[in-house]
């Protein structure tokens, strides 16, 4: 079973890039897509796919979905069907998550889109961050989703595996974990996605019986694989970027990982996104959760 995950940062704009051929030649049985950025009307088909899709109501924001070679068992989204957990009902009309079962494999989908964030109101500095300071504001809203939606994380894997079904999270977080997952990792500590809270965050969602990092543990303990780059100057070229991108998966699934690649495009002018997409190939026929 072949998955991947890809941040198209605007599926129109991917479009005009090549994204059909991209997909049409890369043979994938589950894909997750974050940042359609488009009304529902505009999104477009998908062949030989069925799409589950949320573009939220925020106008050129956000928007997830998850095509499946076969029309999903179900479907659930916290537009039409409301998050579980407390504290991310603000959260519901973005178009930020969306799950679905799989009719042909006992597993769960989910494919979520995180908020970016920003910095505490104690690192802004006029001149040294991209964005306005604004007190921490964007930092705070972050930090409460965190805080949310480890509640529902944690209801949705148990939930799928109450109902004899693994668990996949796929996704671009905003958050790097290890220092291996950033290019110029020291510095990056005091940026937003890398912030010490954030990595705890991310950290404790972990574990032998909750959730593995799927890419980390087939790459192993070195540098990489990274999966963005800024469309700023020579980034991509040099690949100085980070790895967001993430599969994150419940342990009998995890052990049935066989490979991974980004689909890093040979040149700048071939980028389809600032993003590219992350594939990993699993065993079929994993044993389903007892």
């Amino acid at each position: 079973m072949r998955v991947g995950t890809f941040n198209v940062n605007g599926i129109r704009a991917a479009r005009r890039r090549g994204f059909d051929a991209w997909l049409a030649g890369r043979g994938l049985d589950v894909l997750a897509l974050q940042e359609l950025r488009s009304p529902p009307a505009e999104v477009g088909d998908f062949p030989g796919y069925s799409a589950a899709i949320d573009c939220g109501s925020v106008p050129g924001r956000n928007g997830v979905a998850v095509l499946t070679r076969t029309p999903p068992a179900a479907v659930r989204s916290w537009a039409s069907d409301g998050p579980r957990a407390r504290g991310l009902g603000a959260y519901a009309h973005e178009g930020r998550y969306i799950e679905v079962d799989l009719a042909d494999a006992p597993l769960t989908v989910a494919c979520l889109y995180l908020p970016k964030g920003g910095l505490p109101e104690h690192l802004q500095r006029p001149g040294n961050i991209r964005d306005v300071p604004d007190g921490g504001a964007k930092y705070a809203r972050k930090m409460r989703f965190l805080e949310a939606f480890a509640r529902e994380l944690s209801r949705n894997r148990r939930a799928a595996l109450a109902a004899g079904r693994d668990f996949l999270l796929l996704g671009d977080l905003n958050l790097a974990h290890l220092p291996h997952d950033v290019t110029n990792w020291r510095p990056a500590q005091k940026m937003e996605g890398f912030l010490p809270e954030e990595r705890a965050w991310l950290g404790a969602q972990l574990g032998p019986r909750r959730l593995v990092d799927v890419v980390r543990a087939l790459h192993g303990d070195r540098p990489g694989p990274l999966s963005w780059w800024s469309w700023a100057g020579e980034s991509f070229t040099k690949d100085v970027g980070w790895r967001i991108d993430h599969h994150l998966a419940t342990p009998r699934l995890a052990r049935a990982a066989r490979s991974v690649v980004v689909d890093k495009e040979p040149s700048p002018e071939a980028r389809l996104s600032d993003h590219a997409p992350v594939v990993v190939d699993y065993a079929a026929g994993w044993r389903a959760p007892s």
